[in-house]
Parts: C-alpha cells; structure tokens; sequence
C-alpha cells in the first residue's frame, strides 16, 4: 500500500513533499533518533513506551528538541487518520540541528514486513557480528555497523545478526532483543548494555505472569549448548524461535518456548495496544 501523506513537525503534507535538503549536516551524520510503532486495526500500539524511548534516545546523545509527548501523540494521530492506516508501521525520525528551535520530527507509514510465518515453526537461522554499539540504549541513526551486519546475515540466508562484544557474550540483534530459554527460565542480556526493545517489555510481562522465570546475566556464544532454545522479538516478528545460530543448532522450539509465543499472541490480540 502507498501512503499519501507523512508528517513534517506536526503538519500532515503530501508524500511527494518529503525531501531531505542536501545542506542537512546532522542528518547526513546521523545525527538523530527513531523509532518504529505498530499499528494493528487502527490501534497505535504501546505509543507511551515508544514516545519515552524516543525521548530517551535524544537525551543520550544530547540532542535537544522542543517537542513533548503531547505534540508527537497528536502528530501520529493526525498522520494515522490522513492515511486511513489500519495496519502498518509507524517510523519517527527526530533530526537534530545546532539548537532545539532547529530539531526537525517526521513520521511517516510504511508497510510492515513480517518474517515467513514457517520461520514460527521451524525457527530461523542467525549469524553473528563482532560489534558493540556506541549508545546501546538509544536507538540512534548512527546505523551503518548494523546495517552491513544485516546485509550479511540477508546474503547468508539468516533472519538477523547477533551482536557479540569483546568478552564473547551476545548483546542483541540488529533490530532484535536476543533471549536462550532453558524450561520455564527465560535469559536476558543485561538491560543495561542492550537497547531495551518495547516488545521485550510485552514478552518479559507476558512471561512473569504466566509462571515464567525471568533473569538477566550475560550470554556467553560458548555457553549456548547449556540451553534449549533461544528467541529473538522485535515490533515486527513479536516471538520468533532461533533454530540455529553460527554452527550451533536448537532443533524444533521447545514446549515452553511455543507456549510464551502462543501467550504473547493472545496479549497482543487482546490488549488494545497497551502494556
């Protein structure tokens, strides 16, 4: 589907308006954040998380702004109800400038692309990166380590890239939060050196409330025999089993881990797009 119209500081304008000036230093930097939203029959899903990380991701790397959750809430609904999008992606892109008078927000749809739906059943494959990212709590424009780790894992055949640091321990993916599950225990990385996706938050919720332990330690590559499976979530694959990473296999997803899919499921079904 193509949309008509996007969002430039709150003004809903024709698609064909939405240009880039080639003088725009800090976007050609990257000097700015994002965030990707889901909307699912008309629901903008988990917009209070997605606006707090926003904000947080320009306060990590200073970028200053005036505008507020209130404005950006507005923005996004004004742009949903031009396009007359019941099911699509959101994408905010805050742009800093040498003040926060010159801050610059634009959101605009896009079509999802969700993973082949054998990928639930059988589990994907992922490849892994030796990188860490500079802010990894801010999810920052500063995406070009990333982006060639995904094209290699896309060339290779993989859904995504696991990106391991210099102590050998897997942080995340690309565009995934990164778990191992082992029974009922689901392992986390820190929160502290990943970026803390909104869908983790669903899953981990979804997970203690159904009678899932969950903790957060460091996952060693060497220590992946040591588990049953691992998963990865994101916006766009909500729970999505790994039957493989590098050479090591999973094999099928266990019982507990179809379980947490099939519970994840049902909440996003039911909760209205609130955590």
């Amino acid at each position: 589907m193509t949309y008509r119209y996007f969002s430039a500081n709150g003004q809903v304008l024709p698609t064909d308006q939405a240009l880039v000036p080639l003088d725009s230093i800090a976007y050609s930097y990257g000097f700015g954040v994002y965030e990707t939203i889901r909307v699912n029959d008309g629901a903008v899903y988990f917009l209070p998380q997605h606006l707090a990380r926003l904000m947080t991701s320009a306060n990590a790397i200073d970028l200053a702004h005036n505008f507020n959750s209130d404005f950006l809430q507005k923005a996004i609904n004004d742009l949903v109800e031009a396009n007359k999008a019941e099911t699509c992606n959101l994408k905010i892109l805050l742009i800093g400038g040498n003040s926060a008078d010159d801050a610059q927000l634009f959101i605009q749809c896009l079509n999802p692309l969700f993973p082949d739906r054998k990928l639930y059943t059988s589990g994907a494959h992922a490849i892994t990166e030796n990188y860490v990212r500079r802010w990894p709590q801010a999810k920052t424009l500063n995406m070009l380590p990333s982006y060639l780790a995904y094209r290699r894992a896309q060339q290779e055949g993989a859904y995504d890239a696991l990106l391991v640091d210099h102590e050998g321990c897997i942080r995340e993916g690309t565009r995934t939060n990164f778990f191992v599950i082992k029974g009922k225990t689901i392992t986390s990385p820190p929160a502290s050196k990943i970026l803390p996706g909104v869908m983790r938050e669903a899953v981990l919720k979804v997970a203690r409330e159904n009678g899932y332990r969950v903790e957060e330690r460091d996952i060693k590559l060497a220590d992946l025999k040591d588990f049953e499976g691992a998963f990865v979530t994101s916006t766009s694959s909500k729970v999505l089993p790994l039957s493989s990473i590098d050479e090591h296999g999973f094999g099928q997803p266990s019982a507990d881990l179809k379980n947490l899919m099939q519970l994840t499921n049902d909440f996003l079904a039911n909760c209205g797009g609130k955590i």
